[in-house]
């Protein structure tokens, strides 16, 4: 008895333990299972991100959402897009390329949480506020593009929503590795890859094609030259300015800079102002920088020598005008003596002697009145009087009452100083030499082309240009102050200073020109906003750049005849 009461006691206890037992094995086994489950919704998840969505849901519109593409057999392969091609600086360094980018789509019909989705998507993307979003969330449709073009970054945080109704389509986006550097040369494309701005938009078919383009610009040079024109504009309170470095011999443009600029990845949200290319668009007066023009215009057609004089010791008075000097000498004036010290009415005297027409002609011979040619399509229009009176004549030959782009005006310096040949300016690198087309047009003698040189060498060496000198280099050239237009007249508080350089004067190949716009004095130029103080010095400092990044070698102090010393002949000691 006592043996069966412990046989039944035992047969309890091993009861129990089995089913606690067989209790915690079924808890397991739905623990299994929930995981596995859980695991299987993400593996779906990632098959339909990674494969789906990623090779073979290349959505491009509402339909193919709903319904397949049907299956041709026996057709041959559709042939390839071309994607858009590169554009490189003449180094190779790359200016603008086709990368592709992941751009996000919704269906709203598949969106659990609107709201939700909407308030990520806005933390995400901070241009995009969290109410367009969500009005787009809730239109009745099943496909909406939410956001092209996104970072990897971004395309992970928007992965890490979670949300099913989201997807990504794989599209070829433009790329602007240079970011604001060269933006106003290279131009922008839109979000579809049509050009619509500089070279982009000149040569669109031809880059749609795959063609890629090759730019005379040194991304080198253009940052310093970007660099030099913003600290003219930062130094003197300026609301803009541009420059430009050209090779003398064939018109190739090295570096082209308009300010402010802009990004030319995000073009879409740049101010107006940024936009506007000062360089290639802009016209202004462009002030005593007219002088090469009208002196070389005398050298040419009269074949005066350099000791011809000329009495600036008068205003000149013509009907209700009257032609002042700003640096006065108030005394008779050699030609070097007129150009060194800027003279207005020294000018005035001459382009009087080279004639109306005569001046005009020259003028139009050296591509200064009409729209220049160039491979983009922001072309500003020369601005002249239309009939020549003998007032036009005498304010023309110092810069007043002529607006030109201040490309323009490095174009026809760059024609006077390299023996006399049209300059064309060149953007795009091609097969034929760019020099071989410049050099068929002769606009002035070798003898006047060498005057010139020495004349602009001594500008720097004596006269308002002193503060573009580089030691070692031989840099000539001319300052330009002129006064902005205003109601009623020109404004004397609102500059245009400019100031174009080239160098080495014996033998040229580089010019450079800087222009401010509407520049403030300060202390250290003594309250002046003139061209010798704003747009001199940042010349100079852009060609010191040049000599280590070209390594032009500078030449010893003394190692050579300065070639302005022939001229110093003509020029007084005399002061006012």
């Amino acid at each position: 008895m006592i043996l069966s009461r412990l046989r039944i006691h035992s047969i309890k206890i091993a009861g129990e333990r089995s089913s606690a037992i067989d209790q915690a094995r079924g808890r397991l086994v739905l623990i299994s299972a929930v995981f596995m489950l859980c695991y299987m919704m993400i593996a779906v998840r990632v098959v339909d991100l990674t494969l789906i969505q990623g090779q073979f849901g290349q959505v491009r519109g509402p339909s193919e959402l709903a319904v397949s593409d049907p299956v041709v057999t026996n057709a041959a392969p559709a042939a390839a897009v071309a994607a858009r091609a590169d554009i490189v600086d003449r180094n190779g360094v790359l200016l603008a390329t086709t990368l592709k980018m992941a751009s996000l789509y919704a269906n709203p019909a598949l969106i659990d949480d609107a709201e939700s989705t909407a308030r990520g998507l806005a933390k995400i993307f901070p241009e995009l506020s969290y109410g367009d979003v969500l009005q787009k969330l809730q239109k009745g449709k099943n496909f909406i593009w939410i956001r092209r073009n996104l970072t990897p970054e971004q395309q992970y945080a928007v992965l890490e929503l979670g949300q099913p109704g989201l997807g990504f389509e794989r599209q070829d986006a433009r790329i602007y590795p240079q970011g604001p550097l060269a933006a106003h040369l290279v131009g922008y494309a839109d979000i579809d890859n049509h050009g619509l701005a500089g070279v982009e938009r000149s040569f669109d078919s031809y880059l749609s094609d795959g063609k890629p383009l090759t730019l005379s610009v040194d991304i080198r040079l253009q940052h310093a030259l970007r660099r030099e024109v913003q600290k003219a504009i930062s130094d003197f309170s300026a609301i803009g300015g541009t420059g430009v470095i050209m090779d003398v011999t064939n018109g190739e443009i090295l570096a082209g800079v308009s300010l402010p600029d802009f990004d030319p990845n995000a073009a879409g949200s740049a101010k107006k102002d940024a936009v506007f290319n000062r360089l290639t668009l802009g016209v202004y007066e462009l002030g005593s920088m007219f002088k090469i023009f009208s002196t070389a215009a005398l050298l040419e057609t009269q074949g005066l020598p350099m000791s011809t004089k000329f009495d600036a010791r008068e205003p000149i008075k013509i009907g209700r005008f009257t032609i002042n000097d700003y640096h006065a000498q108030k005394r008779v004036l050699t030609i070097p003596e007129v150009f060194m010290h800027s003279s207005n009415i020294g000018s005035a005297l001459m382009g009087q002697t080279v004639g109306t027409k005569a001046l005009r002609d020259f003028y139009t011979d050296i591509g200064l009145l009409t729209p220049m040619e160039i491979e983009i399509s922001e072309i500003g229009k020369p601005q002249h009087p239309e009939r020549w009176g003998e007032i036009d004549t005498l304010t023309a030959s110092y810069g007043h009452g002529i607006s030109t782009t201040p490309l323009q005006m490095v174009s026809a310096v760059s024609t006077i100083v390299n023996g006399g040949f049209f300059v064309k300016p060149k953007l795009v690198m091609g097969a034929e030499s760019a020099s071989a087309e410049n050099s068929a047009l002769r606009v002035v003698s070798p003898q006047t082309a060498e005057s010139m040189r020495k004349l602009m060498r001594l500008v720097v060496t004596e006269g308002t240009g002193e503060k573009a000198d580089v030691p070692g280099y031989s840099v000539g050239g001319k300052t330009g102050t002129a006064e902005k237009t205003g109601i009623g007249g020109y404004d004397r508080n609102r500059l245009i200073s400019s100031f174009v350089g080239v160098f080495p004067m014996e033998e040229p190949r580089y010019a450079v020109m800087v222009m401010v716009d509407e520049p403030k004095g300060n202390k250290k130029s003594f309250g002046y906003a003139t061209a010798g103080w704003v747009a001199a010095p940042a010349v100079s400092r852009t060609i010191a750049s040049m000599g280590s990044i070209l390594n032009i070698p500078a030449k010893p102090l003394g190692e050579s005849v300065d070639i302005s010393e022939s001229l110093k002949q003509y020029v007084s000691d005399e002061h006012e």
